[in-house]
């Protein structure tokens, strides 16, 4: 399970920084692809300190500076990182509390893929913000990463 989650952490990984480097390359971002990315990196955010019990330093729709997205990023990756590497059980069901305060709980495995599958989803809608604003999206399909 360790392998497998490395795995996707480091597609995660590859995809957002392949989109920080294209934002960084551009004239003018989209002001809905940088909301939409922002909010990757913040529910990313949320995630990890979900899983580690901890208070969360960014809101879920929080704007971020281009030049901040690098570091948030890179410090997501780490902390996901150190998650899955000093995790035996990763069946293990964890308590939190969500955005609107109510309580829930789901294994850390469930967790940790929804994070992926989160990215994945808000990357896709960054695509059609760059096609409707005359840009080329970039191919972050998990396949053409594994390719």
């Amino acid at each position: 399970m360790k392998a497998f989650f490395n795995s996707l952490f480091d597609y995660n990984f590859h995809c957002n920084k392949q989109l920080i480097a294209t934002f960084g390359a551009i004239d003018a971002v989209p002001e809905r692809s940088l909301l939409l990315f922002s909010h990757i990196l913040n529910a990313h955010h949320l995630w990890n300190a979900r899983i580690r019990e901890r208070k969360p330093e960014f809101e879920v729709w929080q704007l971020h500076d281009i030049q901040a997205l690098g570091d948030i990023h890179y410090e997501n990756q780490r902390n996901s990182f150190d998650i899955t590497s000093s995790t035996e059980d990763f069946e293990k069901r964890i308590d939190y509390e969500n955005t609107e305060g109510r309580l829930f709980t789901n294994t850390l495995q469930d967790m940790l893929f929804h994070i992926i599958n989160h990215s994945a989803n808000h990357r896709g809608q960054i695509a059609m913000d760059f096609r409707g604003n005359r840009l080329e999206p970039l191919a972050s399909d998990y396949i053409h990463y594994k390719r």
